[in-house]
């Protein structure tokens, strides 16, 4: 479901930044680069990176005291979930009853963000291609997250990527089995075919190669192509052809298709099994 957007530059109060690793970091230069002031926004992480050091030269608070007497309009839970125990009663006290929660920690649901700190809840699950402004994310609301906060999150989640809204917290395992570990299916691919490559004939540099450029610009493709994917797959395959050869085993007994739903369900049942 589409969300409306709510420029950042717009947002009133502090936005907290609580774990600046790969993540919190993507999400902090996509929230620079989209025109949040710096000097609104406050990380807190012990383990800073040299790069989010420099961000304290444009006015980004880092580690500073964050007071009970702040407007705190969001707080963006970033941290490793197993520190969640920990760090989640030392940031209670910054969350008033009007500010928005927003937790990207894998497996942690909206009751348990509820149990140690309050706040108006929403749960996203994002993927490493915010990295490079091109993740997608999909998030939950509580149901006491009213249409402002809503679309400040889509706003603060929206700087790294595409963002799809869902209704039941539910499916979030589901989410997590296919786009939260879904590029780590993408790098696979990759790996084989250069293997496959080098099983061939190929040398390994070239496989590599021309498996890496292969899979990324078949993501590219599909990025800006309004086909839908069952299209593009069939403009490549001729009858009777090399791709079609190849299509029959990939898509035969015991092909992609069923080992793709295992693994999905893998996935799924490993984030259920997790969530706290």
């Amino acid at each position: 479901m589409a969300e409306s957007q709510t420029p950042l530059s717009n947002i009133s109060g502090a936005v907290v930044l609580a774990g600046a690793g790969k993540m919190g970091g993507a999400l902090l230069s996509g929230w620079l680069a989209q025109g949040l002031d710096p000097t609104r926004v406050a990380v807190i992480d012990p383990h800073l990176s040299d790069d989010i050091r420099a961000l304290e030269a444009r006015g980004v608070r880092l580690n500073a005291a964050i007071t009970t007497t702040d407007d705190v309009a969001a707080l963006v839970l970033a941290v490793k979930p197993q520190t969640f125990g920990d760090a989640g009663p030392a940031l209670r006290p910054l969350i008033k009853r009007s500010t928005l929660v927003v937790s990207i920690m894998a497996g942690t649901t909206i009751a348990a963000l509820d149990a140690v700190c309050g706040g108006n809840i929403v749960r996203a699950m994002p993927n490493t291609p915010a990295a490079i402004g091109r993740g997608i994310t999909v998030a939950v609301a509580a149901k006491d997250v009213n249409a402002r906060q809503r679309a400040t999150a889509d706003a603060l989640l929206r700087a790294t990527g595409a963002v799809e809204w869902i209704d039941d917290e539910a499916l979030m395992d589901a989410v997590t089995a296919v786009s939260g570990s879904g590029p780590a299916y993408v790098f696979l691919l990759a790996e084989e075919m250069a293997r496959a490559g080098v099983a061939a004939g190929l040398p390994a540099d070239l496989a590599a190669r021309l498996a890496r450029e292969t899979v990324a610009g078949s993501g590219e493709l599909l990025h800006r192509s309004d086909l839908d994917m069952a299209t593009l797959r069939q403009n490549v395959t001729s009858p009777g052809g090399t791709t079609a050869a190849a299509l029959a085993v990939l898509m035969g007994e015991d092909g992609l298709k069923d080992l793709m739903t295992r693994a999905v369900a893998a996935a799924a049942r490993r984030s259920r099994e997790l969530a706290t």
